[in-house]
């Protein structure tokens, strides 16, 4: 039964199984030297302990072997994105040949969209969500103006007025559009409400109008349950530095269902990573794609990122991978509804959906009190040590992450936002 006091957050706490992974993270410091209470796990995750570990062993085999480090020591350099396979893989519901940790999130969507896009004079339109991640909406047009077209051949599913999409809304326009659109491309958690879409069934319906469909999964990886493979997407990007964790910038991920990636006649754009390991150096210049995800990669990738990824994953498999991770998360974001709604339901709106399974931990909140500017509240939360992130118009995100944050940091949250607000 749901409490609004400090004792019971700290009962929830006492019961929480997996508690002990927070002191495998380093937690920022406000400047009275108290730890922050940190919930943008959703723009920049905390750095694990591992991460840094794993980096300096990376700075230690660079000193000590040079160039032999390619292939000496416990982590030789040259198959070193294969050790990140197998975690990553199990993240994101999918085999180890169809994932690869290669680029940024932005490069991988273009190379995807090499592959995937393949418009005809007829069949030419790429259907997106109105207000996507300004990147992925910069990325499409760029590809429709590549291959000679304009914005007049972009879709837009539209979020209503209460700022979600509906799938109603997706049908609609598959069923209207359908002989016109090439390419679907969609994020798995909206990064402005929190929104969770029905992957799945996106991807069904896709697939019943014989449409490609691709994933950005930017905020989902780390998020939520994924099962690509069976939900056979065809192709899936995400960068690995909000819920994963690995440092600002690090090393992206991509996913390609096992049905294209064995595919070696798919058209890409090539590099020698993606060349036949067993004849990569014998320089011939007559391309060999790997039948795997692995054939999309460009150039060998930097290691001080992947091992800090690596750092990051091994944290993840302490938690026993992502199911009893998202377990907490149901928990703790329902805990922060809960408090929220009891304590402030006048003043802060919600515009997250309510249904776990339609949220990840992401909460998207927006000021109702009268009078008061939401940015002036932010900044005094921020003041307060309460590190959130603002999106303009008018949304704090605020986004508790079952890795490294506690009931009792929601608690907190709440108790220093009823104060601001009452200031």
């Amino acid at each position: 039964m749901f409490k609004p006091t400090l004792a019971y957050a700290q009962s929830l706490d006492s019961q929480d199984p997996l508690k002990h992974l927070r002191d495998q993270f380093s937690l920022p410091k406000h400047t009275t030297g108290e730890n922050t209470l940190y919930f943008t796990g959703n723009s920049l995750g905390l750095q694990p302990k591992k991460a840094r570990e794993n980096v300096i062993e990376m700075l230690d085999a660079w000193q000590t072997y040079g160039v032999k480090g390619h292939f000496e020591g416990d982590y030789p350099w040259m198959p070193y994105h294969e050790f990140l396979t197998e975690h990553s893989a199990e993240l994101v519901g999918a085999q180890a040949n169809e994932v690869v940790m290669m680029n940024s999130l932005t490069a991988n969507l273009h190379l995807m969209m090499v592959s995937f896009y393949q418009p005809s004079s007829d069949k030419r339109k790429i259907l997106i969500e109105d207000h996507a991640f300004p990147s992925d909406h910069y990325a499409v047009c760029s590809q429709l103006k590549h291959h000679g077209f304009d914005e007049s051949d972009l879709l837009l599913w539209q979020p209503r007025a209460d700022e979600l999409l509906h799938l109603e809304d997706f049908e609609a326009i598959l069923a209207k559009h359908h002989q016109e659109i090439s390419l679907i491309l969609l994020p798995g958690v909206q990064y402005y409400t929190g929104q969770v879409l029905p992957m799945q069934r996106l991807t069904e319906l896709a697939h019943q109008y014989g449409i490609t469909i691709g994933l950005d999964l930017a905020h989902a990886v780390g998020n939520v349950e994924l099962a690509l493979h069976d939900w056979q997407v065809d192709f899936a990007c995400w960068c690995s530095y909000k819920y994963l964790n690995s440092g600002a910038g690090s090393v992206a991920g991509c996913f390609i269902h096992k049905k294209h990636c064995q595919n070696t006649e798919l058209n890409r754009f090539a590099g020698w990573w993606g060349h036949d390991k067993a004849t990569r150096f014998k320089m011939d210049n007559q391309f060999s794609p790997i039948p795997t995800a692995e054939g999309w990669q460009l150039s060998n990738p930097p290691v001080l990122s992947l091992a800090a990824i690596r750092g990051s994953l091994e944290t993840f498999a302490m938690a026993g991978g992502i199911k009893p991770l998202r377990e907490k998360s149901v928990k703790l974001t329902q805990y922060a509804v809960d408090l929220l709604q009891h304590e402030l339901a006048g003043d802060i709106q919600i515009i997250t959906p309510m249904e776990p399974e339609a949220r990840g931990c992401q909460l998207s909140l927006m000021v109702t009190k009268a009078g008061l500017d939401g940015k002036a509240l932010f900044n005094a939360l921020d003041e307060n040590g309460v590190v959130l992130d603002w999106r303009e118009p008018n949304v704090m995100r605020f986004a508790p992450v079952p890795l490294y944050n506690s009931f009792e940091d929601v608690y907190q949250f709440v108790a220093i936002l009823k104060r601001c607000l009452e200031k």
